[in-house]
């Protein structure tokens, strides 16, 4: 699924390629990408005669900007877009078409089919789903150290669980939070309550500056991300530690371990994340 870094770099390609473009018809051939309005007629005369003019991303969600509605649309698994002119082969799990009034069309395409599209009136999409709940932005000027500490510290959760938990911090996925969680030294079966002080720090950290060299790069391409110009991300060529079961870690040697937590797949280096101490057995 494309985390934080992909959909930002989604954002900022369609931004080059569609806003200023008016929107001329829309064409839906599958109708349960649609989830807001539930009528796929609907949502095609909505959006005929405006035009884009911007793209914004909120998590791992983007906000199409109009005229004067808002697209808030969901990549999901395998979703991509792209500009094509009108006279291109339209590809195979093409699902909806935005045609614009220059000739161009805006495509989604989606092989898994579970892509979402919500169409709102601006400011109304921040008060309903799905993105009425979502946490704060990695990436945004209210990401201090304090702000990540009052999300999170203190639970008795496991820290990758709650760094996966979009109600708390947007965007992060499996892969930034090996990561993260690797280049601050945490192991992510630890707590949040049994973090210290300098922890939280080097965790924050990690975090913003793993996102941050994920979004330079354009984000990973580990299985069918392309951005909206179909060029792949290049950080999977920069992970430390995600997918290089059995490798040296690049620190101390140790061949790297995956196991399971929170039903996600995880790397660690046995060395450099010290797991948590097992609880004293209860007395009799």
């Amino acid at each position: 699924m494309p985390e934080l870094p992909e959909v930002e770099t989604v954002r900022r390609t369609l931004i080059q390629l569609v806003a200023g473009k008016r929107i001329d018809r829309v064409t839906v051939s599958l109708p349960r990408i649609v989830q807001r309005p539930q009528e796929p007629e609907a949502f095609a005369a909505a959006l005929a005669g405006q035009t884009i003019r911007t793209v914004e991303r909120r998590g791992k969600f983007l906000r199409i900007v109009l005229d004067d509605l808002v697209l808030v649309s969901h990549l999901r698994m395998e979703g991509r877009y792209g500009v094509y002119g009108q006279d291109e082969p339209v590809e195979l799990h093409t699902h909806v078409i935005f045609h614009f009034d220059d000739g161009t069309e805006l495509r989604y395409k989606d092989v898994r089919q579970f892509g979402t599209m919500h169409l709102f009136a601006p400011g109304e999409e921040f008060e309903q789903k799905p993105l009425m709940k979502l946490g704060i932005e990695p990436l945004d000027e209210s990401f201090t150290l304090g702000a990540f500490k009052q999300a999170l510290a203190g639970r008795t959760t496991k820290i990758k669980p709650l760094l996966l938990n979009q109600e708390y911090v947007v965007g992060l996925g499996n892969i930034y939070v090996d990561e993260a969680l690797f280049t601050a030294g945490i192991h992510p079966e630890r707590t949040a309550d049994t973090l210290k002080s300098s922890e939280w720090q080097k965790l924050h950290e990690a975090v913003r500056s793993t996102l941050e060299r994920a979004v330079d790069a354009g984000g990973s391409s580990i299985k069918s991300y392309v951005n909206g110009q179909g060029e792949m991300g290049m950080f999977q060529h920069q992970l430390l530690i995600y997918g290089r079961k059995n490798e040296p870690c690049s620190r101390c040697g140790r061949a790297i371990e995956k196991s399971v937590v929170g039903g996600r797949g995880t790397h660690t280096c046995p060395s450099c994340q010290k797991p948590p101490r097992p609880k004293p057995a209860a007395r009799e």
